[in-house]
């Protein structure tokens, strides 16, 4: 459990030189996702870099540790990403996005992988191993391993659990991907406010 979590630190051992860390170019902009619990299954994690621009149009290298589940329930979550110096004027600008709240089914999706900067949670896991080499993660066909279309090192350093629950998420990410993602009581608004985001 809390040997994992230290690990994410080390998955940047395993990063691949110039591999893309999902399958299409990252925007220049991090966003922030919080949430009240993430419950996954065939959880898999494992460096890599998610490559892009920068809003100013520069090259964009940043490394993450991609975070993978074969399907996850979400709850209370919220998302943020702040578009900085909007023309005409306007200024800073927050999306922020909110699902799953009080109310409302929790926010559900299936082959997700998240490309991880940074993470705070209490978490919980069962059936770990730490240390795995990134091409061997799955333990039987259709279970996640590194994401498709991808170019992770796969004999850089990963993990692998049968579940993971995670609780008072705090999250910066590059990118997400899912093949399926069930908003349940979606909430979407544009604020001029600095203290929109997410935390």
């Amino acid at each position: 459990m809390v040997p994992s979590v230290a690990a994410t630190a080390a998955v940047g051992v395993g990063l691949a030189q110039g591999a893309l860390a999902a399958s299409f170019a990252v925007s220049g902009q991090e966003f922030k996702v919080a949430a009240a619990e993430l419950e996954g299954w065939d959880f898999v994690q494992y460096g890599n870099v998610a490559s892009g621009k920068t809003l100013d149009g520069k090259p964009l290298n940043e490394p993450v540790a991609v975070s993978g589940f074969s399907k996850a329930y979400i709850t209370d979550m919220c998302q943020s990403v702040v578009t900085p110096k909007v023309p005409f004027g306007i200024g800073n600008v927050t999306l922020r996005l909110e699902a799953g709240g009080k109310g409302h089914d929790r926010v559900f999706a299936k082959s997700l992988y998240l490309d991880v900067s940074e993470l705070d949670a209490d978490a919980k896991f069962r059936n770990i191993d730490i240390g795995v080499a990134a091409g061997s993660l799955p333990k039987s066909d259709g279970k996640p391993g590194i994401q498709p279309n991808t170019q992770a090192n796969p004999n850089g350093f990963s993990q692998r659990a049968e579940k993971a629950v995670l609780k008072k998420v705090r999250q910066k990410a590059w990118a997400t991907t899912a093949g399926t993602f069930n908003l349940s009581g979606l909430k979407l608004r544009l604020s001029r406010e600095s203290d929109q985001e997410c935390y």
